[in-house]
């Protein structure tokens, strides 16, 4: 599943073994509860953990844009971060890479947001 944790006054979504593969079907949980964070969390800054996720689909990228667009509508942002190689060439090519900030791990995650 996943499990949200405050690291350094920023929420973290950490994607667990269960989204291994983002697509169309294993979407919904986790879009709920993005969602409702990023209308709620403070400061307005998620970072997604997806160290666990080996694949992305055109449904999680979507989901993204949605996310992305709701934390700026609050003035905040979303992060990325721990990427697996796949997920890193699919953000790079489509350059959607150039929308979010995208880090090697979570600490240097928190650790950008916060000087936002």
């Amino acid at each position: 599943m996943t499990r949200v944790v405050q690291q350094d006054g920023l929420t973290v979504i950490e994607l667990g073994p269960a989204y291994d593969s983002l697509d169309q079907e294993t979407l919904g949980q986790l879009e709920k509860l993005a969602m409702e964070l990023a209308a709620t969390c403070q400061p307005p800054y998620l970072i997604i953990d997806m160290a666990r996720t080996g694949y992305i689909g055109s449904s999680f990228i979507e989901f993204l844009v949605r996310l992305w667009k709701r934390l700026r509508a609050r003035g905040g942002a979303l992060a990325l971060c721990s990427l697996q190689p796949f997920c890193a060439e699919v953000l790079r090519v489509t350059r959607l890479d150039s929308l979010w900030q995208i880090y090697n791990d979570r600490d240097a995650a928190t650790a950008g947001l916060a000087t936002r």
